[in-house]
């Protein structure tokens, strides 16, 4: 239930005539991009350009507070000077997708108040809100199971083959919550006649974007960490080397038929000179509610207090989860790790107020004190399949 109040103040002459006063409510996810490519050849030759996009609507409401709606006959009202407050609630529906906003496509949540004047500008205004899913790892038997991933090599010297490169990768779990860390364990045997200039393991975010007509799969570096040169014949060891997790989405974009997000975990072996990495890759599940034996190492909630009125907490939709994680102490709420973006949409006019830059909020298990706005935005590679 999304509940609050919007004042109303004297615009002028004492009194304003106006055919309503509404909130829209607004909820949807859409896809967009667009690509070049070159027809004919030759002097009747030129570039063109296609679109390739989808959407679906989650919900679109209009909440009249005072007056008419859109469209609806009678005269129209008059309020005197004076400040107006109009209580209102709006129920979510449930199921609904985790915010999520790239250039590419989004989930967005928002809500508009329009002061409809009969034959002049409206007064407008809009903000975003986040949803959060209640990803509960609790109820994935695979978030406590362990992995190892392991590959090998061989690269060319000169004219001749060189000995293999080999790497094993192990992770004690696969679910995590941003603000913890992934201790992760690996061996590396270089065992060719090269130097490796570095290993590092990155935190990757894999979104698939689904237009009408087309795919388009974009890979984002989440966060990483990087060890040295491996000289030919030596070993490289990581003894719980700690990958921190940022604030980013919950795995799959649950309730989003056009964007899916999923996180992998992989090692590079990076060799001097010509040569391609080698790569250990390994999914994860990144959830918004912790494992219970992972949150109870951090000591029993605080009492449970109502967040200030006006405040930037997302939302939670009710969900089915498991009863005792009134027992894991609550998150703290922070910024998407990859900043805002300019909500402003076609259907918007220079007269639309608000704050219209924006980034959604996700939970974020601030439990060894890393601090959320430490988190430097990441560069975005596009690798269409």
């Amino acid at each position: 239930m999304r509940k609050g109040l919007t004042p109303l103040q004297k615009i002028e002459h004492n009194m304003l005539f106006l055919s309503g006063v509404r909130l829209n409510f607004e909820g949807g996810a859409r896809v967009h991009w667009t690509e070049s490519k070159t027809e004919g050849s030759g002097k009747d030759s030129r570039t063109v350009t296609e679109h390739y996009s989808s959407s679906e609507t989650y919900f679109n409401h209009i909440l009249v507070l005072f007056g008419k709606g859109p469209g609806q006959k009678g005269d129209d009202p008059v309020l005197q000077a004076g400040r107006y407050v109009y209580p209102f609630s709006f129920q979510l529906p449930t199921g609904i997708p985790s915010s999520y906003e790239s250039h590419t496509g989004r989930v967005r949540y928002s809500v508009g108040g329009v002061i409809d004047r009969p034959w002049k500008f409206d007064h407008t205004t809009k903000r975003a809100f986040t949803i959060v899913d209640p990803l509960d790892l609790n109820l994935d038997p695979q978030a406590r199971q362990g992995a190892t991933g392991n590959g090998q090599k061989t690269l060319c010297c000169l004219c001749c083959k060189s000995g293999p490169i080999s790497a094993v990768m192990r992770l004690d779990r696969l679910g995590y919550v941003p603000g913890e860390a992934i201790p992760i364990s690996c061996e590396i045997h270089n065992g060719s006649r090269r130097s490796m200039s570095s290993s590092f393991v990155q935190l990757k975010q894999t979104v698939v974007y689904r237009a009408t007509t087309k795919t388009k799969t974009v890979c984002n570096t989440v966060s990483k960490i990087k060890h040295g040169p491996i000289q030919p014949g030596d070993d490289d060891v990581w003894n719980g080397d700690l990958l921190h997790i940022p604030p980013v989405p919950p795995s799959g974009l649950r309730g989003c038929r056009i964007i899916d997000i999923t996180y992998t975990v992989t090692l590079n072996v990076d060799p001097s000179g010509v040569g391609t990495d080698l790569v250990v890759p390994m999914n994860i599940l990144i959830g918004s509610i912790p494992l219970q034996e992972v949150a109870r190492q951090y000591g029993p909630p605080p009492p449970l207090t109502l967040p200030p009125a006006g405040s930037d907490i997302p939302i939670q939709p009710l969900m089915p989860s498991a009863p005792s994680n009134r027992d894991i102490p609550p998150p703290s709420y922070a910024e998407c790790a990859f900043g805002k973006v300019n909500i402003r949409e076609e259907s918007d006019n220079e007269h639309t107020r608000g704050n219209l830059d924006y980034a959604p909020v996700y939970t974020y298990y601030n439990w060894n004190q890393h601090d959320a706005n430490t988190f430097v935005p990441v560069t975005e590679q596009q690798n269409r399949l």
